[in-house]
């Protein structure tokens, strides 16, 4: 699925129009960028978590050019649903 058959399921469901839920969307995306850049979480109760974890500092490899290469530590976005959320996707998937 892509974010405009997301975008057309939502609005066909709710009767609300695509442009509006397309702006809805855009921010919600937005607002989780910027707040994960800020070193906030988000938590969203019965769907999952929004989080940064911390990726220590390592020595890499360069295979083209056969140089160790340092990897400084730095912040990934990561997703954790919630328990509700992964018992419903196990549920209807069996």
């Amino acid at each position: 699925m892509r974010k405009s058959d997301l975008i057309n399921q939502i609005s066909d469901k709710t009767g609300i129009p695509k442009v509006d839920v397309l702006v809805t969307l855009e921010t919600m995306f937005k607002e989780v960028k910027e707040n994960l850049a800020n070193g906030q979480n988000i938590y969203i109760r019965g769907f999952g978590s929004f989080i940064t974890k911390k990726r220590a500092a390592k020595i890499g490899r360069n295979i083209k050019k056969n140089i160790a290469v340092e990897i400084p530590e730095h912040f990934i976005p990561a997703f954790k649903p919630a328990k509700e959320f992964v018992n419903e996707v196990k549920s209807k998937r069996k």
